[in-house]
């Protein structure tokens, strides 16, 4: 009985090559399994990928893609200083070597190893940059090129301090930054923008409350503006609208001496920053006390209110 079942469990194994690597959820047995894989020969591996080329074979395909899982692990610890999860990295340098798989040309005279290595790491670049941070803070090519290339630097200048008993700080110096700049072929403007960005980490901008219930503060508290807030945009337009046209509407609806009494008293603005005529003044002009002069202001004043609501 025991026999007949290692038989059945032989036969799956080989109609299906892919029983033979354990899930990505056991990371050690996985690698254990993918480093046992038999490699493929130069004339085996030509042959697979003409049967895929010519005939889309899956099984050929699988074959190479077997054969270089190792390859992904060998990678992918390259990156690990990144803090990411290995399995992670793992399975995306996979994404990246099944890519290379369906793209590879045989008679192009180069190994699939050699060709595989490229696709592999970009897929793995993309998902550093699209997890490390939740900001990205690599855009460009040549931000790229300085993400992964400055870490890398650094640690060989630390170490050559450390080997020169100089003390080494966590900054680049100004000959480091030239140094980089130099072999990356980037601006040094760059090299100190990107630095900026590896040795800052992510801030909420809204922290939320804290444990204890206390609310939390965070960068949303000071960082707001106000000014281009909608509703402040729409009641500054309303106001600025009020000021010019409301104004000048009301002041068309009030007799000559009425408008003449609040332009003098409200609206008149001298060079030295005096205001306009006093009640006194103007009602010797107009041969009236100066509380009549306060009246006729008063009521004038009542009627450019209405018609200032009626205009809002």
């Amino acid at each position: 009985m025991s026999i007949q079942t290692g038989v059945s469990a032989n036969a799956v194994a080989v109609a299906n090559p892919w029983a033979l690597v354990p899930p990505l959820g056991n990371l050690d047995a996985y690698i254990s399994s993918v480093n046992r894989l038999p490699l493929l020969t130069l004339e085996e591996e030509q042959d697979a990928a003409r049967k895929l080329r010519d005939s889309g074979d899956v099984e050929a395909a699988g074959k190479l893609v077997l054969s270089h899982l190792r390859l992904v692990v060998s990678i992918s610890r390259q990156y690990l200083g990144y803090g990411l999860p290995h399995g992670d990295l793992i399975q995306e340098g996979n994404i990246g070597l099944m890519k290379a798989v369906k793209r590879f040309d045989p008679d192009q005279g180069v190994r699939l190893v050699s060709y595989a290595m490229h696709w592999i790491k970009a897929e793995i670049h993309e998902y550093i940059l699209k997890n490390w941070r939740m900001v990205k803070v690599a855009t460009t090519k040549a931000q790229r090129k300085l993400f992964f290339n400055l870490r890398s630097m650094k640690q060989g200048f630390k170490a050559d301090a450390e080997a020169g008993e100089a003390t080494h700080r966590e900054t680049l110096s100004e000959h480091e930054i030239d140094v980089v700049a130099r072999q990356l072929n980037v601006k040094r403007e760059e090299v100190i923008e990107m630095e900026t960005r590896l040795s800052g980490g992510d801030v909420m901008l809204d922290p939320g409350p804290s444990d204890d219930g206390e609310e939390g503060f965070g960068p949303i508290a000071y960082l707001a503006d106000a000014a281009h807030e909608p509703t402040a945009l729409i009641e500054s337009r309303q106001r600025d609208s009020l000021a010019t046209d409301g104004i000048s509407t009301a002041l068309a609806g009030l007799d000559d001496r009425s408008r003449r009494i609040v332009e003098e008293r409200w609206l008149k603005v001298n060079d030295d920053g005096s205001g306009g005529m006093t009640l006194h003044e103007l009602a010797a002009e107009y041969g009236v006390s100066a509380e009549r002069i306060r009246q006729i202001e008063a009521s004038a004043m009542k009627k450019m209110k209405k018609a200032l609501a009626a205009y809002a």
